[in-house]
């Protein structure tokens, strides 16, 4: 089957898909494929996430919106079924790639579950089908390592066999299905006809710009505007260390710089998190020559960001010293452990790096938050005996904390607010001894 001729399956929908990995990513795309009237495949290696979505019901927590009752409703109708068997793949025309791709500590790309998806794939894979890898890699992944494993373990040569595009995703957890239809997509072929097909493709499901263009355009894009973003918020976060230490208020700073036009300061904040700002500026540098000094801005803004759990702790510090205490030995009431408000994913979150910092500063941790089921429970209640407390994560559920409750069952009156979510003369009027990120109070 010619690319043409699969792109004409896709345009009338009877092409038959496949989305591999059924996580944050895959299973929003499994079902938005099937919404529009797709026969749609979902594969995992994990049986009870594969057990729950055939029961129709979401192994994602959290505020996702209309993701629950579209599941149910696509796998109700028979659109979306799931497994865990890539036998079942042999009658598929296109196959997504939504598989992990992290970064070790030493901040190079560890590719083994993309490795073990194409290993599998190769051997069922149909004639003229086509391979998208949604996943963000490094650039020259789809040409280094996709194409040359995807032949070697199917026998088949791409553009003669087999087709692969490379469009990566961009959602994020609490804005699932609103980001897959509202935000433009990035269709990377390896031929101009593949991109083609890509864009028809997507059309089906998102209602935003499709840029037809090649692999390793589309794999920069991805990493490039994540990596951008962390850029700017490392910005954020050292204003606001400028702030602290001159005696000046970061949002109220932010909020007249951008009056000014083009101007956006980002949010200062605890740390960054999650499974794309964190490691995309290392998939972007990989293969660049970073010691010779080819590279500079990116690696230094990820050492600002990987830092503010740190300053967060050196913030907790400074107010038990003035309260005559030390961190060692004191119970933290840990507000949110999720890396994003309102959500429950905990990948790369800043307050586990805050949590391990104050563990080797000798001080415990008791960590609240609603949305992630081990840590969930009553507030206060776990707030009683603490000796002081900090908020990580802005989750909307904290807007309603009673903070004069909260004082009275803490040891000492300390509380850090590492998200400004309240103001300093809020914390101060309910008795708390506070600190408030990029807030200066002369000795910090």
């Amino acid at each position: 089957m010619s690319v043409t001729e699969l792109q004409k399956k896709i345009e009338d929908k009877s092409a038959r898909l496949a989305v591999i990995g059924l996580g944050y990513v895959g299973l929003p795309v499994a079902c938005e494929f099937a919404r529009v009237g797709f026969d749609v495949l979902g594969v995992d290696i994990l049986a009870e996430r594969v057990a729950k979505i055939t029961a129709g019901e979401s192994p994602i927590e959290g505020d996702e919106p209309g993701l629950a009752d579209l599941l149910a409703e696509v796998i109700g109708g028979g659109k979306l079924r799931a497994t865990t068997d890539y036998e079942d793949l042999r009658d598929r025309d296109v196959i997504l790639i939504d598989v992990e791709t992290p970064v070790d500590e030493d901040h190079v790309p560890r590719y083994g579950a993309l490795k073990a998806v194409l290993k599998s794939l190769g051997p069922v894979l149909k004639d003229g089908a086509l391979v998208i890898v949604e996943s963000t890699i490094s650039p020259g992944t789809m040409d280094g390592l996709v194409l040359d494993d995807l032949e070697a373990s199917s026998g088949k040569r791409v553009n003669v066999d087999f087709y692969v595009g490379n469009c990566p995703e961009r959602v994020m957890p609490g804005k699932l299905l609103a980001n897959l239809r509202t935000l433009s997509r990035v269709c990377g072929g390896y031929t101009p006809e593949t991109a083609e097909a890509l864009v028809a493709l997507y059309g089906h499901i998102v209602q935003a710009d499709l840029d037809a263009t090649d692999c390793v355009t589309a794999e920069i894009v991805k990493t490039a505007e994540n990596a951008y973003r962390d850029v700017q918020i490392a910005f954020a976060n050292e204003l606001a260390l400028v702030c602290e230490s001159v005696g000046g208020d970061v949002w109220k700073v932010r909020e007249l710089v951008n009056k000014s036009p083009g101007r956006n300061v980002h949010l200062p904040g605890a740390g960054v998190g999650g499974h794309c700002i964190p490691k995309d500026p290392w998939l972007l540098a990989h293969g660049t020559e970073i010691k010779a000094g080819i590279l500079n801005l990116i690696p230094t803004a990820r050492g600002v960001n990987d830092g503010m759990p740190k300053h967060i702790l050196h913030l907790l510090a400074t107010e038990l010293s003035h309260q005559g205490e030390g961190v060692r030995g004191k119970i933290v009431l840990v507000l949110g452990y999720a890396y994003l408000e309102d959500s429950d994913d905990t990948r790369n979150s800043p307050s586990a790096s805050f949590v391990a910092a104050l563990e080797a500063a000798g001080g415990t941790a008791r960590i609240h938050d609603p949305y992630v089921a081990e840590y969930n429970g009553d507030l206060l209640a776990m707030a009683e005996g603490c000796d002081a407390a900090v908020l990580l994560v802005k989750h909307s559920q904290y807007r309603e904390l009673d903070l004069a409750a909260l004082r009275r069952e803490l040891n000492f009156p300390v509380f850090v607010d590492g998200r400004g979510m309240f103001s300093l003369a809020q914390l101060q009027a309910a008795g708390l001894a506070a600190r408030v990120i990029g807030v200066g109070m002369g000795d910090v």
